[in-house]
């Protein structure tokens, strides 16, 4: 089977020479302008939100990166790459043993990452029935299917309400048969976390002999947001705050889950402190949420005007502060 290559630094418009900094201010610009909670057109949106995100998953990681970049000019110039039957170019095992393969579609990932770059495993095949001849002299031969994995990108919004998903597996035929065609509707529980898998038992491989189907797991992977980092169940952002929001203090607006929250910044505020909104983050595990922390970050202005110059002269002039201890 093969898979479209995806030009990942054509995502993100940058050149393959972009720093990490780079790259991680063109994903965020281009994935707020694209999120579906902002997006004109909510389906092109979030479509273009999730290739961003695959795109900043491959580039926004140097392990991935180097390993996307070792994939060669071939990828690069649009060439597809092949997976079993038929490894190809440096492919991974993707279905079950005489399935030659399975594909996707409403995991929110594409086919070439999940053959390349999917939660780190060998294959998407988890449980190994073994080699037929090692049961040659039992009767009947039986030989359990084995499990499918995929990577399910999860929106925080859908972390934090859970949704229902419609996943599509498509499976070559074998010996003359049509391809086959199943399509779940998955549910989201609200709470999941990074790495949770969903199982749908009895939805991986066949079985053979009359031996029990292998189970179909989606593995949880929480979108990255323009925003927001997660840590447990919190959210962590920047907080942008001109000298004089932090020396007399203010009251800003900033981005959560539940939209846009006023944040009290007390008189005095140093950059660096961390301004807390208690109950706005995830869910815990005991049906709480977590808090939204927003670390400070000094902005000065610039450029500035021969007015405002002479204002901050002014002020040098008259205050007492000392910034750093004399030598």
């Amino acid at each position: 089977m093969a898979v479209k290559f995806q030009n990942y630094y054509e995502t993100l418009g940058v050149a393959r020479a972009a720093t990490a900094d780079e790259i991680k201010q063109a994903f965020r610009n281009l994935a707020r302008l694209h999120h579906p909670d902002v997006a004109k057109d909510k389906v092109a949106g979030e479509a273009k939100f999730k290739e961003l995100n695959e795109a900043y998953e491959v580039l926004g990681d140097p392990a991935k990166r180097k390993h996307y970049d070792e994939l060669g000019a071939e990828g690069m110039d649009g060439g597809d790459f092949a997976t079993p039957g038929g490894r190809g170019k440096r492919g991974r095992t993707r279905g079950t043993p005489g399935d030659g393969g399975v594909e996707f579609s409403g995991t929110g990932f594409s086919d070439f990452f999940e053959s390349f770059f999917a939660g780190g495993r060998d294959g998407f095949g988890s449980r190994h029935a073994g080699d037929p001849r090692d049961f040659a002299d039992e009767e009947p031969f039986t030989q359990p299917g084995r499990d499918v994995e995929a990577d399910l990108l999860v929106t925080l919004a859908e972390a934090l309400r859970g949704s229902t998903r419609t996943v599509t597996l498509r499976r070559p035929g074998q010996d003359g048969e049509p391809e086959r065609t199943n399509t779940y509707q998955v549910k989201i529980p609200p709470g999941v976390r990074e790495g949770k898998r969903i199982r749908l038992a009895g939805q991986g491989g066949a079985g053979g002999g009359g031996a029990a189907a292998g189970d179909l797991y989606l593995r949880v992977r929480l979108a990255r947001h323009p925003d927001f980092t997660v840590q447990e169940a919190d959210l962590h952002c920047d907080l942008d705050l001109a000298p004089w929001e932090a020396v007399l203090g203010a009251q800003v607006k900033i981005p959560t889950l539940d939209g846009r929250m006023a944040l009290r910044v007390p008189p005095g505020t140093e950059a660096g402190s961390q301004l807390r909104l208690r109950a706005l983050g995830l869910l815990k595990d005991d049906g709480t949420r977590g808090d939204v922390y927003a670390t400070v970050r000094m902005r000065t202005p610039h450029p500035v005007t021969a007015e405002e110059q002479a204002l901050w002269a002014q002020l040098a002039g008259l205050s007492t502060f000392k910034p750093r201890k004399d030598p």
